[in-house]
Order: C-alpha cells, then structure tokens, then sequence
C-alpha cells in the first residue's frame, strides 16, 4: 500500500466522521517529518476525538500501525503519526491559530475522493 492510499483511508475515516475542510499535502520534497499530511478540524473536543479514534482504527483496519496518537485528551490538536503520514486533527478553534496550510505552503495538494454516503456516524 502506498501513501496515496492511506492517505485516503484516513481522509475517509475523517468525512464519515463529518470532519471540516480536509485537506491532504505532500510534505516528501518540504519536509523530513513524513511524507504526507492530513489535515482537517472538528467542531467540538468530543468530535476532534471521534475523528481522531476513526483515524486510527481504519489504519489499523489495514494493518498499517498507529507510531504515536498525541494530544487526544485536551482534543485541541490531536497527531495521529504513522511514520509516514501524520494525521493533524485540530479543534474549529485552534486550526486558524495555527494555520499549517499557510506554514507547509510549498507542499503540494493531493486530490482526496470521498464515499457518496449520505450516511456519516459522529
């Protein structure tokens, strides 16, 4: 499986999980981190951790571990790291604050497709 691919796991567990504004950037030629970010917010701590928990159980759905899950308890900007993708779910409140959009400007956006469920869980 490739980072696309999980990439998408991941941006699918968001959206079934009503998460806002996902975006996906390639991070391979800016960064040392990981290869991919996965950004989006939730619009309270409860679905911040919703998100966050969908994350991780669909990458580990496909046998693809879950290195570290950090901030889950405040639910203001939870990281799900793999290694390879880190999955940055930020609180409504804190994304704008923190903006990584702008600060990883020179990464590439990867195009995410979405299930055309009209049913989403919380």
């Amino acid at each position: 499986m490739n980072g696309i691919d999980m990439i998408q796991i991941a941006a699918n567990a968001c959206d079934q999980k009503r998460a806002e504004d996902i975006i996906a950037l390639d991070m391979k030629d800016v960064s040392l981190v990981a290869d991919y970010f996965l950004i989006c917010h939730g619009n309270s701590e409860r679905q911040v951790q919703a998100i966050a928990s969908a994350i991780k159980d669909a990458l580990e759905e496909e046998n693809i571990s879950v290195k570290r899950l950090e901030g889950y308890e405040q639910a203001r900007w939870v990281l799900v790291d793999t290694g390879y993708i880190v999955c940055h779910v930020f609180h409504k409140d804190e994304r704008g604050y923190y903006n990584l959009e702008r600060l990883w400007g020179d990464a590439d956006h990867i195009s995410l497709n979405f299930e055309q469920d009209d049913v989403h869980d919380i």
